[in-house]
């Protein structure tokens, strides 16, 4: 059978604070700038998910993009939206909430979550410059 993907774009808005404790408060602001603000920095992030698999016969789907969407709601839109990433989702606690950091959160999160097919990609924009992509290697 041949292999497609799906991907399904959702949108949320979260701040965060780009900070390490182990470095001094100069090495933190000449590091991280801007996201280094003591009460977070904002952003309005675009993630990407994208599903691998083999179309079923009867559907012609990997799986309902609709089913997708409620999945992705459900265990990433719903506990970031509008959350202080740091302080405020239990699944980031410890991490350094940068692009890279989420998206490969997001993949874990995720990957024993999807019923068909299997998890591919997930492309988090921080901005319309900025992204991350993670692949589960």
């Amino acid at each position: 059978m041949p292999i497609a993907y799906i991907t399904r774009h959702v949108h949320f808005s979260a701040s965060h604070r780009l900070h390490n404790p182990g470095l001094s408060a100069a090495e933190n602001e000449q590091i991280y700038g801007l996201c280094n603000n003591a009460n977070g920095y904002g952003h309005n992030y675009e993630l990407y998910v994208t599903i691998k698999g083999e179309p079923d016969p009867r559907t012609g789907m990997i799986m309902d993009l609709k089913e997708l969407k409620t999945i992705i709601n459900r265990e990433i839109v719903k506990p970031m939206d509008h959350k202080h990433l740091n302080d405020d989702v239990d699944f980031l606690a410890g991490i350094i909430p940068t692009a890279e950091n989420l998206a490969i959160a997001i993949w874990q999160r995720l990957k024993d979550k999807i019923p068909h097919g299997e998890l591919y990609k997930v492309k988090l924009y921080e901005t319309p410059r900025n992204f991350a992509i993670y692949k589960g290697e």
